[in-house]
């Protein structure tokens, strides 16, 4: 399987407890959803590695688990700070006009004048909106991901977002 066809869901906290339970981030759009894929894939240097995981459940405003053969809170400290991942297909397919995140990452960025900015970075999400973050002449600037005001159209086909945006 190609690293394309991994989508980062979530990350490996601290370690929780005795018996080898891991706190978890999750970065799906309602915290609990994680836990409803099967199965994980933790990065493991450049690829990704199946774990079982035997259980898991919301523990105030996170998550918590545990993975066979993770039984101590030494064998969990190996596990922090790893990315989780989930297959694709596993994923809902998106109504038009909404996208995985994934899907908008690396795409070039074109302002209302035809300029091209930079391509995306990363994005991430301020309680309003989602913001794309571009790096545009060795700067990293942050655009709101606002579609119909300020993201005018995404491409993924021609791998282009149009925006109406001025970066000064």
């Amino acid at each position: 399987m190609s690293k394309a066809e991994y989508i980062v869901v979530g990350k490996i906290g601290s370690t929780y407890g005795i018996q080898g339970w891991l706190k978890v981030i999750s970065f799906t759009e309602v915290v609990t959803d994680i836990l409803s894929y099967q199965p994980w894939y933790l990065e493991n240097g450049s690829d990704w590695k199946i774990v079982e995981r035997k259980a898991g459940r919301p523990h105030g405003k996170s998550l918590v688990v545990h993975f066979s053969g993770c039984d101590t809170p030494e064998q969990a400290r190996l596990l922090t700070g790893k990315k989780i991942a989930v297959n694709r297909s596993q994923l809902p397919a998106l109504p038009n006009d909404e996208y995985y995140w994934r899907d908008l990452e690396g795409l070039m960025v074109i302002d209302q004048h035809g300029k091209e900015l930079g391509n995306v970075l990363y994005l991430f999400e301020t309680g309003s909106n989602d913001v794309l973050v571009i790096k545009h002449q060795g700067k990293e600037y942050a655009i709101p991901y606002l579609p119909g005001k300020v993201v005018t159209s995404v491409s993924l086909a021609a791998r282009v977002i149009h925006v109406n945006w001025d970066l000064v």
